[in-house]
């Protein structure tokens, strides 16, 4: 089958024949229409008079974007049919309805409809030859009515913000709030204020250490916690100087299945765990993979692989693999029957490596991403674990102690795994029971409640998937864009002065705005349109007047919300512009500035002022984010750096010894290398 390629106003077409048809395709490359209102004035709001605009019309950058719709447009001239072989999910259907609606001239009902969840040659071929009318109707539906939606929600509480802090008259800052941003900043606050209201409560714990002819080791009480000091006292007194003896001895044998293989939410989850990639991040680079046909499509709640995607074919492609080898060779002796999730998604199956060899050398990022998914894949047809948990109690008198112990027996699918798995052993003593012991010390150890953990982006992700807010595809760039609006911040998630003040604000003046069972339902509701039973129609017509009633409430509460907004705006600004504690004049702090003459950003001390002259140059270019930490060298602030793809950790001071230092040191390896 041949491919000849032409351009078409500069865009690149691609013309083959088969089985007696010719076909031209040609790549839409994202969304080339956008849900947009008619007004120029950009403060306007409520606005719900909407339709669907070129792209290139509404966001002023899309020359690129005009030229492939005209290309489409010629091009669709001349076709007797159409087939849209977008990705298929509720984003590439309509990305193709909207293509095939206004730029093809109205063939959006008789188009047929290519379904496939890998890149590879084979499977294309197959989705094309099989491709049907009708098939991503209900996709179609529900992706159109949720770009409506989100776009009335984001643009009119957007516009209200964006008002209210313009009347404090105290300079411009982007604002935003959309559908599913507003809970989700809510689950970030609630948690910070959870934080910040905890008051530790102590407790003491007692351990003992218990000694046999050569054999040490420590045991904790079986009172896990005292909630008294003088309790955890007395019983240290009962103990200490005694003799132990082992009572009781467990030993459990358990089989530990295989882990289930990928979804979205799950790899996401796990690329964090392991490579502390954020959830966007991860979707960037799956998303790389997906279009080198090196794994299938990456957005998906399914955690099943069928049978249908031919498991020996993949397994034994992998094998061609010198890092797969030996483990797909034992995995071919047995029976091919992975072990599967409940979750299920009808437009894909779960992510899983095709078995194609890569078409070009993977940079470090990615190649860990494709190693994690292929022995993902692998695990799920492994052996099960088997894991020995061993315990014994020591009775000390009228207290007990116990100890625990954990083996692996077989490693089975945690060796397939490898070092993504958790797969150490815990020894423990060997104890026979009757064993007398004597107690050399107890230690009572005062220790205290811990205050609910922060976010991560990880598990902030979780906890919108638990709460069904959002969809797979969007979770990350939700997230992603509430850290960009400066609403949320560092690795473990904490909220912005801003980010705080939002939520309150949207509590008190317009509470839907932020209400997670009002999206909750949206969503189902969406879900319902996907499957062809929900009417988005009534769907629409309702969201927009309980959106109607909150811009009102907004609009008639603006002077508030723009003192309060602007007062956290600054306080926000000033956090993250702040690096630390000043050296020179011991009372102020270190700030990133932006001179107003040059427009260049240089360290400069808060004190100023008052006569402190600390200074330092900075990077002109690239993202500058405080560390919180100093230099061992010479106690300044350290600042991350990063700059495309380069990321690198720097002490502001131009004098820091430990900086010439390296220079030198660099210099020498050179001069040794010469």
């Amino acid at each position: 089958m041949p491919v000849s390629a032409t351009r078409i106003n500069g865009v690149r077409a691609f013309a083959c024949g088969k089985g007696g048809n010719a076909y031209v395709v040609c790549s839409a490359l994202g969304h080339l229409y956008e849900v947009s209102d008619a007004f120029v004035r950009r403060d306007i709001y409520p606005v719900f008079d909407v339709e669907w605009f070129p792209k290139s019309k509404t966001d002023g950058h899309g020359e690129g974007d005009q030229s492939r719709l005209l290309s489409i447009r010629k091009l669709a001239a001349n076709a007797g049919y159409f087939i849209n072989a977008c990705d298929f999910d509720v984003e590439g259907e309509t990305i193709g309805y909207n293509l095939l609606r206004y730029a093809c001239g109205g063939k959006e009902d008789g188009a047929l409809r290519a379904k496939f969840s890998t890149l590879t040659r084979e499977e294309l071929v197959k989705a094309i030859s099989e491709a049907r009318a009708g098939a991503g109707a209900g996709l179609a539906r529900a992706g159109r009515a949720r770009h409506v939606l989100d776009f009335c929600w984001g643009i009119n509480t957007s516009r209200a913000l964006a008002a209210a802090l313009a009347s404090s008259d105290t300079g411009y800052r982007t604002v935003s709030m959309g559908r599913v941003q507003g809970p989700t900043l809510a689950f970030v606050v609630e948690r910070e204020v959870e934080i910040r209201s905890f008051v530790p409560t102590p407790y003491w714990r007692l351990v003992g250490s218990f000694k046999k002819a050569g054999l040490s080791f420590e045991a904790s009480h079986a009172t896990e916690r005292f909630s008294r000091r003088a309790d955890a006292e007395s019983a240290k007194a009962r103990c200490e100087g005694g003799r132990g003896i082992v009572s009781k001895l467990t030993t459990i044998v358990f089989r530990d299945s295989p882990p289930l293989p990928f979804n979205t939410g799950d790899l996401q989850k796990e690329a964090y765990r392991l490579f502390g990639y954020t959830p966007s991040r991860t979707m960037w680079l799956a998303q790389r993979l997906y279009l080198g046909a090196l794994i299938s499509y990456p957005r998906t709640n399914s955690q099943r692989l069928p049978p249908a995607i031919g498991y020996r074919g993949i397994l034994s492609r992998l094998g061609s693999l010198e890092e797969y080898k030996g483990l797909v060779e034992e995995l071919l002796k047995g029976g091919l029957s992975p072990r599967e999730g409940d979750k299920i998604d009808r437009a894909h199956p779960a992510i899983y490596p095709t078995g194609e060899r890569p078409g070009r050398t993977l940079f470090s990022q990615e190649s860990r991403l494709f190693d994690l998914i292929v022995r993902r894949f692998l695990s799920c047809f492994a052996e099960d674990a088997v894991v020995e948990r061993t315990g014994a109690t020591i009775d000390v008198g009228e207290d007990a102690f116990v100890v625990t112990g954990r083996r692996i027996l077989r490693l089975g699918w945690m060796g397939v795994y490898s070092k993504y798995a958790a797969k150490q052993d815990k020894p423990m003593p060997r104890l026979k029971e009757s064993d007398m012991l004597r107690v050399v010390r107890v230690d009572c150890n005062e220790e205290f409640t811990r205050r609910p953990p922060r976010f991560n982006q990880s598990s902030l992700l979780e906890k919108m998937e638990r709460e069904s807010i959002g969809t797979k595809g969007t979770r990350a760039e939700v997230i992603s864009t509430l850290v960009t609006r400066g609403y949320i911040g560092g690795a473990s998630v904490e909220a912005t002065s801003l980010g705080l003040a939002i939520t309150e604000l949207m509590r008190e003046y317009s509470p839907q705005i932020i209400s997670m069972s009002l999206t909750r339902e949206m969503e189902r509701k969406l879900e319902e349109i996907e499957n062809g039973t929900g009417d988005e129609m009534g769907l629409i017509e309702s969201t927009l007047g309980v959106l109607a009633e909150q811009a009102e409430l907004l609009k008639a509460n603006e002077t508030e919300l723009g003192r309060e907004l602007s007062r956290s705006a600054i306080e926000t600004v000033n956090a993250q512009n702040t690096i630390g504690s000043c050296l020179v004049c011991g009372g102020g702090r270190l700030r990133i500035i932006r001179s107003s003459k040059t427009g260049k950003r240089f360290v400069g001390c808060t004190n100023y002022s008052h006569g402190c002259k600390a200074s330092a140059p900075l990077p002109q270019r690239g993202t500058i984010v405080p560390a919180g930490i100093a230099c061992g060298d010479c106690g300044w602030p350290v600042v991350y750096v990063r700059y495309g793809r380069r990321r690198w950790r720097l002490c502001v001071n131009m004098q820091c010894k430990g900086k010439e230092q390296r220079k030198t040191s660099a210099m020498r390896a050179l001069q040794t290398r010469d």
